[in-house]
């Protein structure tokens, strides 16, 4: 039995090494490698390493290197023909037939490497010359330089049914037509498969042209047409620039995965050279393990529409039964309509370079998507999503990711419901460290808390704490360093505040009926009693005979929110006009960061008046 050169490359390509070597040797991490003390002769302290992106072990200290082949010969004994039926059976590959077919179809293959090459070769002849001009006008109008063009050998098909075929006639129509470049219909003669299209090679890991897409120019149908599976292309298998991603993705440590062809292009023009797609398919499990040898975390970065997110989700349900320490998935959602190619181009490198820098978790997409899949309104609903969380994290075949999923999945859920919140501490500005994922309150979910955030909380939060400040005027020595320093609102409101205040410094045994009462002598009896009655924001501090602990912290976090609000809108305004004055990476961060301020701080208001609710509403059906 013959083994072709391809046989055994592929054979390589889909054995981990270190999963391998791990069966008999204790690895440990190191960076990109693993290392152990040699199997191969006795030391203490460890010189041997594992190098899944190579496909090579090698001993410092007594020179031991070789491969999976090599390891199996070598480590286990084995006659090199069995080394290879136990690779090649753990990695579901048949083993070639007989001698004189496995070198007929070696030779076939070595026929389709050339042909594709050549064909490769023609297409940028095309793209350079007289019948290219429309294709080099879309590449420029798309912001393609002439030297991205170059290194990614992009062409040009012309729209002829002929013109590739008479270019490579020397291969023969069979030959063409099983490398995918000619279409052949019974009954008629073969033609060119690719027609008035802009031409892009599909390349292997070695770098050799093995498949093409292409991309129409100007309208028609399929917008992007790829090459058929032939014995050298497998898109399922195939991830687009893996050549040029892998060693780019070395000196990054990290590997982008996005959706199309031109966005790969357009990164890499931009200096993002580690970024890959997959070819009209949604994530495979072959591909993954591709990415999972260049990086233990790979970032999907999917368009934001709803095509791009459902792609998102399958990949992230896809990877999860393969999940082990330290390998996961993250994920970049770029805006609606906004692909990686289009937010380069708009807003420069530095837009992406932000979005990339705090990458959204695996669980995290996994517990949104939950979150939001359904109503969660009634207990069967709750449930469901416990089920559904459940059933995610047991599909993890690694007993140990599993059981910390299982765990994350039921601490999330149990401080969903469970409302608690910070106690009240004076207002101090975020302080994060660079590259800390900024971490948002659990949403509302009732109208009445949604309304909150459309509404305007400033006014409408004055007139609640001044309630209760009425109802519980105990309260406001407690608060006085920072309601002396706030001019709550102007006008009879401001007044009322006013008074309120001084009224309760004078007097601190002072009660609620008491300070109703001078209030009306003063003046203040209609907007008082009109106050108390108008219950525009529903918190426990506004209600009469709210239980008091309940009241009290309730009342506490209100007070944090009203003073922290007006320090972030004023430090916002700030950041935009600086933005708006001159861009820069620092300016961009700091109107994120503030932005994200002010949703917390609205999400911590809705979820005080949602918490409220759901207590009033226990207690309604309680009795």
């Amino acid at each position: 039995m013959s083994l072709s050169p391809q046989f055994l490359d592929e054979l390589r390509a889909r054995t981990m090494l270190s999963t391998l070597i791990g069966r008999t040797t204790k690895l440990q991490k190191a960076g990109r490698e693993f290392r152990a003390c040699c199997p191969f002769h006795n030391e203490k302290s460890p010189s041997f390493y594992v190098n899944d992106d190579k496909a090579f072990y090698h001993c410092f200290g007594c020179g031991a290197h070789g491969d999976a082949i090599r390891w199996m010969t070598d480590q286990r004994g084995l006659p090199f023909m069995d080394a290879v039926k136990e690779l090649a059976q753990a990695a579901g590959m048949e083993m070639p037939a007989m001698d004189r077919q496995s070198a007929e179809r070696a030779e076939r293959a070595k026929g389709l490497h050339e042909a594709c090459a050549d064909a490769a070769a023609w297409f940028t002849d095309q793209l350079n010359g007289l019948a290219g001009a429309e294709a080099r006008r879309v590449l420029e109008k798309r912001g393609i330089k002439a030297e991205t063009a170059r290194d990614f050998g992009l062409g040009f098909a012309p729209d002829s049914r002929g013109k590739l075929k008479d270019a490579l006639k020397e291969y023969g129509d069979p030959m063409l037509v099983e490398s995918g470049l000619l279409i052949s219909v019974e009954g008629k003669e073969p033609y060119d498969r690719f027609r008035g299209r802009l031409m892009i090679p599909i390349r292997d890991p070695r770098g050799r042209a093995i498949a093409f897409g292409g991309r129409i120019i100007g309208e028609g149908e399929p917008k992007y047409l790829n090459s058929p599976e032939t014995p050298l292309f497998d898109k399922g298998r195939t991830l687009y620039n893996l050549d040029r991603a892998a060693p780019a993705s070395r000196k990054t440590g990290r590997v982008l995965v996005v959706e199309g062809y031109m966005d790969v292009i357009a990164l890499a023009q931009a200096g993002f050279g580690e970024a890959v797609a997959p070819l009209g398919t949604a994530l495979t499990e072959a591909q993954l393990e591709r990415l999972w040898r260049l990086s233990d975390v790979p970032i999907l970065c999917f368009d934001g529409d709803s095509a791009g997110q459902k792609a998102a989700m399958r990949a992230a349900h896809r990877a999860l039964p393969m999940l082990s320490p330290g390998r996961s998935l993250a994920f970049v959602t770029l805006p609606e309509g906004v692909d990686p190619d289009d937010l380069v181009r708009a807003r420069g490198p530095a837009a992406f370079e932000e979005l990339l820098r705090v990458p959204e978790p695996l669980v995290d997409r996994l517990w949104s998507h939950e979150v939001a899949a359904e109503p969660l309104d009634t207990p069967e609903q709750k449930a469901g999503l416990k089920l559904r969380l459940n059933e995610l994290a047991q599909s993890i075949a690694d007993k140990n990711v599993s059981v910390e999923y299982q765990a994350e999945f039921r601490r999330r859920f149990e401080a969903l419901y469970a409302r608690v919140r910070e106690p009240f501490r004076p207002f101090q500005p975020t302080k994060r460290k660079p590259g800390e994922r900024w971490k948002a309150p659990d949403p509302p979910v009732s109208d009445a808390a949604k309304s909150v955030r459309t509404g305007g909380i400033d006014r409408i939060l004055a007139k609640a704490v001044l309630a209760g400040l009425i109802r519980h005027p105990a309260e406001i020595a407690r608060h006085m360093e920072v309601l002396g320093s706030l001019k709550l609102a102007d006008g009879a409101l401001g007044r009322l505040f006013e008074a309120v205040v001084d009224l309760a410094v004078e007097d601190q045994a002072l009660d609620s009926e008491g300070l109703l009462t001078i209030l009306a002598k003063s003046g203040f009896d209609i907007i008082a009693s009109d106050l108390l009655r108008a219950d525009q924001l529903s918190c426990s501090f506004t209600q009469k005979g709210a239980e008091p602990a309940r009241a009290r912290e309730d009342l506490d976090e209100a007070i944090a929110i009203l003073v922290a609000r007006p320090e972030v809108d004023a430090a916002l305004a700030d950041a935009t006009a600086a933005l708006k004055a001159r861009y820069s990476d620092e300016a961009f961060e700091r109107q994120v960061s503030l932005v994200k301020e002010q949703q917390a701080l609205d999400a911590r208001l809705a979820n005080l008046v949602q918490a409220n609710e759901d207590a009033r509403a226990f207690s309604t059906e309680g009795n």
